[in-house]
């Protein structure tokens, strides 16, 4: 579960719209009036994150709503006016839900004037069959366009093969699993991998596209016991790049979400400079999801705190907002 933190005076969402555009109008309602673009040097930046970081996504939705009602415009474009840079881009990335936040980041990340295949890829590979359903059909309404389209547009090979299958399979979402088909899988995991020379990939793609994610822990461990070795250990061997990559988000999503995103976040805040656009991502996305899990694993693996590790690597009202999203909660 999330954990953002909760305002000492309980407000409306009528309340949050009328206190963000005083934030908007800062200490200079009078010039504003006279030159519009001094607006973001007035913005109340501190206090749009002391509002917005701890709202959970239906009641961002209604503060956008009483916004819209009261001032006639979107407050997403209100904010885009007034913040610039990384604060501006995770507020943005914050303000709609989940299932629209994930549509909007592969659209991004697979149409863009940049086109990431690492994100899409992460993104797509850690979600559950549910949750891929869920912001396919928003993917559709809101770009007028398939996921699937955009894959093959832009994927190619293995990769392609696999983003394809697993946004496309059913899978089962509870806890019960088959320890037979679980070492059937291993077995035949093996023999397209490490026991063959070259790789069989498309039995990896069919085994990670369609069992879930505890049938998908049951056959790594399986895979370990029958031949002493990590599932994880032979997919490094056997593929590369982001098939690779894609292959052990679903992987280690299936073994241990937390683990995975945690892991993510050091490798984005670890060396010369950070990954902002990576950091963001996975905190805002997580926020909602399994943020506190994210960081119990994180403090496991690095003896550090991840409020830390954040602290340490960002600055001004950036790091500010992060750090809400990692410590306050929900009301």
């Amino acid at each position: 579960m999330a954990t953002l933190s909760v305002p000492p005076v309980l407000t409306s969402p009528r309340d949050d719209a009328m206190a963000l555009y005083r934030a908007f109008k800062g200490n200079c309602f009078f010039f504003i009036h006279l030159l519009s673009a001094l607006r973001r040097f007035g913005c109340n930046t501190a206090e749009v994150i002391n509002i917005l970081a701890h709202r959970n996504a239906m009641q961002r939705a209604l503060i956008e709503q009483e916004y819209k009602t009261i001032y006639s415009e979107e407050l997403t474009k209100r904010l885009a006016s007034e913040l610039r840079g990384d604060i501006e881009r995770a507020i943005l990335l914050w303000m709609p839900d989940p299932a629209v936040r994930d549509a909007t980041v592969v659209r991004k990340a697979l149409t863009g004037d940049f086109v990431d295949l690492k994100a899409a890829t992460e993104v797509i590979c850690s979600r559950t069959s549910t949750q891929i359903q869920h912001f396919k059909q928003i993917y559709h309404a809101k770009f007028h366009a398939y996921l699937e389209h955009d894959i093959e547009f832009q994927a190619t090979g293995d990769l392609k093969k696999l983003l394809l299958a697993y946004a496309s399979a059913p899978r089962y979402e509870g806890p019960e699993v088959d320890r037979a088909t679980a070492e059937h899988d291993a077995k035949s995991l093996f023999k397209a991998g490490e026991k063959k020379l070259g790789t069989d990939e498309d039995t990896f793609i069919r085994i990670f596209a369609e069992r879930s994610r505890a049938q998908l822990a049951a056959v790594s461990s399986a895979y370990h016991s029958m031949y002493g070795s990590s599932l994880k250990k032979a997919i490094k061997s056997e593929t590369s790049g982001n098939f690779e990559l894609g292959l052990l988000t679903v992987l280690q999503c299936a073994e241990n979400p937390g683990k995975y995103f945690a892991k993510m976040l050091h490798k984005a805040m670890k060396g010369m400079g950070s990954d902002d656009t990576t950091i963001t991502r996975v905190i805002v996305t997580r926020a909602e999801i399994d943020l506190q899990y994210i960081k119990a694993e994180y403090q496991k693996k690095y003896g550090k705190s991840l409020n830390d590790a954040v602290h340490s690597e960002t600055s001004s009202h950036y790091r500010t907002f992060l750090l809400a999203l990692l410590g306050a909660t929900h009301r």
